[in-house]
């Protein structure tokens, strides 16, 4: 019997579901143990699947470690380029693209660690991940028009390049998620309370205003 249109479409919502079913359980192991660590079979046994369908989606383990980084990497070039920020001043811009990239890394920490474990394989893969360099240009071609607005309104001082702009925001931001835990027990201080993370944030944000500032 042929499918109807209502049958087909349930199918494909079934099928939609279970890859991202996958997704969101993988994300969470190879963040934890990285690409050696995390084993299909855990993977298979978390989710609402089987290692077959796994295979079927994705074709294997390095597969679904790329689609789980190629996710991961969709999601935060999209926060970067909200283009809502295009109606605001430049300099609230600016404080508005730092304090949404520290509030990212710090509600997906699962984030920094893919990031961190792939650094550790050396980049292997994420140059398979579609289209990854077209994203960071919007993202650098984005803060590159902030600067050039504040620039022509006095907010900014000339100069600034945008990739080391995006270089710096990042790398604040990362590290208050990267060694929370090194730099809390090293300097006794807790850095996921809702205090010094207010703190934190707000400090991150002055520090690259103070920087681009003319």
């Amino acid at each position: 019997m042929v499918p109807t249109g209502k049958e087909s479409a349930s199918r494909a919502s079934e099928a939609e579901e279970t890859r991202l079913n996958i997704l969101d359980v993988a994300t969470a192991e190879f963040a934890d143990k990285g690409l050696s660590g995390a084993r299909i079979d855990e993977i298979a046994e978390r989710t609402n699947s089987s290692k077959r369908m796994i295979y079927y989606y994705f074709g294997g383990k390095e597969g679904l470690y790329r689609a789980v980084l190629e996710r991961a990497y969709t999601a935060v070039r999209a926060m970067d380029t909200d283009h809502v920020r295009d109606q605001m001043e430049p300099d609230a811009a600016l404080r508005d693209v730092v304090g949404a990239t520290f509030d990212y890394h710090n509600q997906h920490p699962e984030f920094v660690r893919l990031v961190m474990n792939e650094n550790i394989l050396r980049g292997a893969h994420v140059g398979e991940i579609p289209g990854i360099r077209e994203r960071n240009r919007a993202v650098v071609e984005h803060l590159r028009a902030i600067l050039t607005r504040g620039v022509a309104s006095s907010h900014f001082r000339e100069g600034i390049d945008p990739v080391e702009l995006h270089m710096t925001i990042s790398a604040l931001c990362f590290y208050n998620v990267s060694n929370r835990y090194t730099f809390s027990y090293g300097f006794e201080r807790d850095m996921s309370s809702p205090k010094a993370l207010a703190r934190r944030r707000m400090s991150v944000i002055d520090v690259i205003e103070s920087w681009c500032r003319r």
